[in-house]
């Protein structure tokens, strides 16, 4: 990862409890690639190499589930939606919206519940 790209994330990311239990946790840069490998190789959680220094697979994925949480990457999605923006290198007549966009309305009547007209069983007589 670039240095210009971590300039605009690190600054997004949640700060440590000062008086966090157990080691030093692993470098944020440094869970963001081990994510980032993971995410682009396709591999499960317990697979990342130690070898490369990213610490454990549980270690990222508990950093992406505490980022998630904290809104990092909603707020990073529109900090570089901004900077494109600004820079208009959108092409904003090819934008498109689908439901998982949009807040669904409230509010809206419901149809009647009727009564059901299908086959049931006849009352014992007997």
């Amino acid at each position: 990862m670039d240095d210009g790209l971590w300039a605009r994330i690190e600054p997004l990311l949640p700060p440590w409890p000062d008086r966090s239990p157990g080691p030093k946790p692993v470098d944020d840069r440094l869970c963001l690639q081990g994510i980032l490998y993971v995410l682009h190789q396709d591999i499960a959680w317990q697979l990342l190499p130690r070898e490369l220094g990213f610490g454990s697979g549980q270690t990222c994925w508990r950093r992406l589930d505490r980022w998630q949480k904290a809104g990092v990457f909603e707020n990073l999605h529109h900090v570089l939606l901004a900077e494109l923006n600004a820079a208009s290198e959108l092409d904003w007549s090819r934008a498109c919206v689908d439901g998982s966009h949009g807040r669904a309305k409230t509010g809206e009547p419901r149809p009647a519940r009727r009564r059901s007209t299908g086959a049931r069983r006849a009352a014992n007589t007997t």
